[in-house]
């Protein structure tokens, strides 16, 4: 048994996983549009298994190896839920059904399993392996939800992203009022969190003339992706402060 393998919830934790949301779709359409489609897809494929093998083959937690993860998981799931639009034709609906069936599928195979969702206990290789596919199958469902509210219901990227804030808000509130349980509020939040990201990261990033401010994908990504790299650096740093003050307690005791 080893010990818990991600990063406990918390509002730290929530800001980045927005960020790494709004970078994985900023970096993406980066690439894709200057870039040769396959081969950046192929190879951001083959960064995204190495980067979560790593992240799996450890034995404990490190912020730097799980948010890397996390941030091929959006990049990487961007790029598949685009083509499954673009060069194939899957309509935004269709797509987002079939993400929740997916979702629901490793739900419940995880349940049935590890017997238990709880993120607080990924303690075990086999409970990890499910978290990873529930976390792929909610950046997917997250991914195809916010391009049906943004492009089908005409929102825009602003009011879509003023949407799933919205919902987010209501899942804690739901949370903090005990309607629901801390298991369904995190998913719910992880699933929604996603399209909030994104839906930022497109109204800065597109032309006016589409509804955004026209800073580019290039800069987004720039900026996300420091202030990542930062905040990534801080929660390692509170990491080793923690470990060490637990070591001189031990020592003292």
């Amino acid at each position: 048994m080893r010990v818990n393998k991600v990063p406990v919830p918390s509002p730290s934790f929530w800001f980045v996983k927005v960020l790494t949301t709004g970078f994985g779709e900023a970096l993406s359409d980066f690439l894709v549009r200057r870039f040769d489609p396959v081969d950046t897809v192929l190879t951001t494929a083959v960064v995204f298994i190495a980067v979560l093998a790593v992240q799996v083959a450890s034995p404990r937690f490190s912020p730097w190896r799980y948010w890397a993860a996390v941030v091929m998981v959006a990049v990487f799931g961007t790029m598949v839920a685009d083509a499954a639009h673009v060069a194939v034709g899957v309509p935004y609906a269709l797509s987002a059904l079939v993400f929740a069936v997916v979702l629901a599928a490793v739900f419940v195979g995880w349940r049935t399993t590890a017997g238990s969702l709880d993120v607080h206990g990924i303690d075990s290789l086999s409970r990890e392996l499910w978290y990873w596919a529930a976390v792929i199958a909610t950046f997917a469902l997250g991914t195809a939800t916010g391009d049906l509210v943004a492009s089908v219901t005409r929102f825009g990227f602003l009011a879509g992203g003023c949407c799933f804030l919205a919902a987010v808000l209501v899942t804690v509130a739901l949370r903090r009022s005990r309607v629901l349980g801390p298991v369904v509020a995190f998913w719910t939040a992880y699933v929604l969190t996603r399209p909030l990201g994104a839906s930022v990261a497109d109204w800065v990033a597109v032309a006016p003339g589409r509804g955004g401010l026209g800073a580019g994908t290039g800069l987004v990504s720039a900026v996300v992706g420091i202030a990542i790299v930062v905040s990534v650096s801080t929660l390692t740093n509170r990491q080793r402060r923690r470990e060490h003050a637990e070591r001189i307690a031990i020592v003292g005791s």
